[in-house]
């Protein structure tokens, strides 16, 4: 029989306390969010009110927003009576630079779920909540169109979308594959597709056995998209054998059909940015300021205060714990304010070459950099940059723009891929229409400038500024060239 003992064991932990975790919370909510989450605590809390506006010209309240901050400190200071009741931590700003990577685990419930109307998952939603779907495969159906994105493709694999439904619904691949074959014929037929080639195959196994082509379309469709796509039509006939009528009618089959079945759903929502932060140039050096509308302007009420001096029992213990709230609510929001200010302060101080001289003189920027220098975690620079914006002269950007990767030089200095593309954008613009420049030039002339980037890494650029490869760029000549002499001809309209 094991014989049973007692030990003793020292041990440190880093607790964060709920002061803290409120701060973290509303650090990552925008502006929308956070005034949301500022109107359910003035609906609970009778402590709190909204100060009345002194001024509606936003430029008034910019100037006395710093008096508005320190009458609120100055109202703080009425609650002196038994300050140390209420739990009031010297230490929350160490513990706010030090610690609030650890905050992660508080972050499920300040997120908003998508609210996008006539969208393309709403749409599907609701054709699944008509369907015959048992319980399980409605849970399977719907998890795959969470997994779709604005063209209506697949992101998610199966295996994927297996293990996110566990431990709730427990499912084999082959009930997942069937589900999604099942999506796939959902209208818009095809969605849910992994790659077009499939998104095609599906549409054309939807029309009637008696389509003219259909056949032939999808043996196209199957093994030779890519020669479609490059109009190589002599190769499609020799490898198939077709006859050059049914396969130029089998071609317009797959021409008719739409391969981003998707695209056709307004996915997104009009949004209008409103930044948090201003960026303006005084005299020679830049200056950050907070938007006036970011001061939620909360004061504590003060028919509240002189009755908890006057209460006891129940009630003064339903107003301290309101008192507390309170005050852990203006001190957070303050707090997010000032961080929010120093890490878009250092952002500016580190990108001046980019306001003043555009994309081309973008610096390599990563999270560590300006946490090092604000002096907060790297996760408190994340959340105080997502979702948040700065008007500058040059336009509205989310925080989170001036970070990006860098590419080193002949030099040793590194230059950054908003810089690169700004360059390649410059490049593609002025290139010779009928003579496009290759993935394998671009590189070449960035290396001749003494950017060492691998044809891959131009390849990869060009397509997220939406540019397409020197083929197309080529043929797109080609076809205006064609409209432009078609035009030109007499009596053509």
């Amino acid at each position: 029989m094991a014989e049973q003992s007692l030990q003793l064991r020292l041990s440190q932990k880093l607790a964060l306390s709920p002061q803290l975790q409120q701060a973290i919370r509303l650090l990552q909510l925008n502006r929308i969010e956070l005034r949301e989450y500022i109107q359910d605590v003035l609906e609970t809390n009778p402590i709190l009110e909204r100060t009345e506006a002194e001024s509606s010209d936003p430029m008034d309240q910019a100037a006395g927003s710093e008096q508005d901050s320190s009458k609120s400190d100055e109202s703080g200071k009425d609650l002196d009576l038994e300050r140390d009741d209420w739990g009031e931590d010297d230490s929350f700003d160490q513990q706010w630079g030090e610690s609030s990577g650890g905050g992660d685990n508080y972050s499920g419930e300040s997120q908003i779920a998508d609210q996008s109307d006539g969208s393309l998952r709403e749409h599907l939603l609701w054709q699944i909540n008509l369907s015959h779907f048992s319980q399980k495969d409605a849970a399977i159906a719907a998890a795959i169109v969470f997994g779709l994105d604005d063209e209506g493709f697949l992101q998610d694999s199966l295996e994927d979308i297996r293990s996110g439904l566990a431990p709730e619904v427990l499912v084999d691949m082959d009930e997942v594959l069937a589900v999604l074959h099942r999506v796939q014929r959902m209208e818009p037929v095809g969605v849910a597709s992994r790659d077009t080639a499939e998104c095609i195959r599906v549409q054309l196994a939807a029309l009637p056995g008696d389509t003219p082509g259909r056949e032939l379309a999808m043996r196209v469709a199957r093994d030779f998209l890519d020669l479609v796509a490059q109009h190589a039509l002599a190769e499609i006939r020799k490898h198939t054998g077709a006859k050059e009528d049914k396969l130029i009618e089998a071609l317009q089959l797959i021409q008719s059909l739409d391969p981003r079945p998707g695209s056709r759903y307004d996915n997104r929502r009009d949004e209008y940015l409103v930044p948090d932060v201003y960026a303006t140039r005084v005299e020679d050096n830049w200056r950050v300021t907070l938007n006036p509308e970011n001061d939620p302007g909360l004061r504590l009420n003060k028919y509240y205060i002189d009755l908890l001096r006057k209460s006891g029992g129940k009630d003064r213990d339903y107003l301290r714990g309101r008192m507390q709230e309170a005050r852990w609510l203006m001190s957070s929001l303050e707090m997010r304010n000032r961080t929010l200010i120093n890490v878009s302060q250092c952002i500016v101080d580190m990108q001046q070459d980019f306001l003043e001289n555009g994309e081309i003189a973008m610096r390599p920027l990563v999270l560590r950099e300006v946490a090092e220098r604000v002096n907060v975690h790297e996760s408190t620079v994340s959340r105080a940059t997502t979702r948040k914006y700065m008007l500058t002269p040059r336009g509205v950007f989310e925080l989170k723009y001036f970070f990006s990767s860098h590419v080193t030089t002949d030099q040793g200095h590194p230059v950054s891929a908003t810089a690169i593309k700004a360059r390649l954008q410059l490049l593609l613009d002025n290139e010779p229409d009928s003579q496009p420049l290759s993935d394998q030039d671009l590189a070449q002339i960035l290396r001749d400038s003494g950017i060492q980037v691998a044809r891959r890494t131009v390849a990869k650029y060009r397509e997220s500024l939406g540019i397409g490869s020197s083929a197309d760029r080529r043929r797109q000549h080609r076809r205006r060239s064609r409209l432009l002499q078609t035009a030109a001809k007499p009596g053509s309209t």
